[in-house]
């Protein structure tokens, strides 16, 4: 019997992408138009999952009521380009046939690549413990990179848009400059190409994470308790992430699922005080303008902050010069 995955996947092939393959002449996409389209339907399940996860959550137990959600709406636009149009891009186009590809090239080099499995033969028995220890790698690469985020100022001024909503919701997990998103998914395929990570597995382990994170936005007052919080990342937990004074390099709580390695490496903020989120200095583009002009906005910070130095460094030398020339 076929699963309704698989058929949904077949209908999407047969009656939207073979006819799309067809009038612009990409015929010998056909075979792998399947594939495509089941993971563009791993991105319609994110915003399902969480949606019915998140909703009930926001609305029975809010941290915060808000008149205007204005702000809110335009983060519905960024999770639906995120999980239904860049998400089956990168992990098709952007994983699969790269992984599939470099595989191939190093094979008929007579390499094999390493994988998790090859490196450690036990876990060929425990496939469910195998998924769990690429999301633990995945994770802790993230964390980098996110804790990166914020050290490299031009780095951040791409990530002030996350980082801008002062209505936070669980919308906001995909609130990001375009830029951003294509580091962090180049990033994660770079570590997933590099433990090995199976093809068709990728976008399960991206789906899973970043439902985690996608709750971790949530706007509601539900907790993990003690133990809880420390063992997967809570609203609140991130939510110190996002206050108001946790905004540029002075931040805390960089992980996206597991609170472990913010534990280790001394970055971790266990606080409960309910805080306000938002980065006070961003400009009014980052915060309530249109897609456009927060993408144009992230893009004028990110230059800004780049070249703070050296008009800093220009400015000083004009005034030496003007003062010689007294």
């Amino acid at each position: 019997m076929i699963d309704p995955f698989t058929w949904l996947a077949g209908w999407i092939q047969e009656n939207w992408l073979i006819p799309i393959l067809y009038h612009f002449g990409w015929m010998e996409w056909e075979d792998t138009s399947f594939l495509w389209a089941m993971f563009a339907i791993y991105g319609v399940l994110q915003v399902i999952l969480n949606l019915v996860i998140c909703v009930p959550l926001e609305r029975i137990w809010p941290l915060h009521r808000w008149e205007n959600r204005d702000n809110v709406t335009m983060d519905i636009v960024y999770t639906v380009i995120a999980r239904i149009g860049l998400f089956p891009l990168v992990t098709f186009f952007g994983f699969y046939e790269i992984q599939t590809w470099l595989n191939g090239f190093l094979t008929d080099h007579g390499y094999i690549p390493p994988t998790l499995e090859s490196l450690f033969p036990s876990l060929m028995d425990w496939p469910v413990a195998t998924f769990f220890l690429y999301a633990v790698i995945l994770d802790f690469a993230d964390y980098w990179r996110h804790r990166l985020s914020h050290v490299f100022a031009w780095w951040y001024g791409l990530h002030a848009l996350h980082h801008a909503q002062t209505h936070m919701t669980f919308w906001s997990d995909d609130r990001n400059h375009l830029l951003d998103d294509v580091i962090s998914y180049a990033w994660a395929i770079a570590v997933g190409l590099l433990i090995g990570v199976p093809p068709l597995q990728f976008p399960l382990l991206i789906l899973l994470l970043r439902l985690v994170e996608s709750l971790s936005h949530a706007n509601t007052r539900v907790g993990f308790g003690w133990l809880g919080e420390r063992l997967l990342i809570s609203p609140q937990f991130h939510r110190v992430h996002h206050g108001t004074r946790s905004a540029g390099r002075d931040s805390c709580n960089y992980g996206a699922v597991f609170p472990w390695w913010d534990m280790m490496l001394g970055t971790a903020n266990f606080s409960r005080h309910v805080v306000e989120t938002g980065d006070p200095k961003a400009e009014a583009a980052l915060v309530n303008g249109g897609w456009l002009a927060q993408q144009w906005g992230g893009l004028r910070l990110s230059w800004r902050l780049a070249t703070r130095r050296w008009r800093r460094g220009t400015s000083a030398s004009a005034e030496s010069s003007e003062s010689a020339a007294r």
